[in-house]
């Protein structure tokens, strides 16, 4: 007996193929097409504020934000959606784990060592 699982839902992706009749070579989800849309002019802006100047056809910024959102999405899957990988990030990139007072670990050390003979047969001779 065969069970089917749900693995259908995981693989039903919203995916824009292109426009009709001209398929694009690549198939991204439409939430990377969204997150890359929005991603040009926050970096467009980060380039205004850094040099005052605007440039006709932002490069860098498009390069980036293709790398951010490959970046991002290499970590989405059905059970971990990308404002989760995100929060993720951010919380991670604002704290730190450590403590922020250094604590010293607890010393084992031995002072004595006690060998009894009927464990160890001819411990003292």
């Amino acid at each position: 007996m065969r069970l089917r699982t749900d693995d259908d839902i995981y693989r039903a992706r919203l995916v824009y193929l292109g426009p009709p009749g001209y398929t694009l070579p690549i198939h991204l989800p439409y939430a990377q097409y969204g997150m890359f849309v929005a991603l040009v002019p926050l970096f467009m802006l980060a380039h205004y504020l850094i040099t005052f100047r605007f440039d006709p056809f932002p490069a860098w910024e498009i390069a980036l934000a293709m790398v951010t959102t490959s970046y991002v999405f290499r970590h989405v899957d059905p059970d971990r959606p990308a404002r989760v990988v995100i929060r993720t990030a951010l919380t991670d990139w604002r704290r730190t784990r450590e403590p922020a007072v250094e604590q010293r670990d607890p010393r084992l050390v031995a002072t004595r060592i006690r060998v009894r003979e009927e464990l160890v047969p001819n411990a003292r001779r």
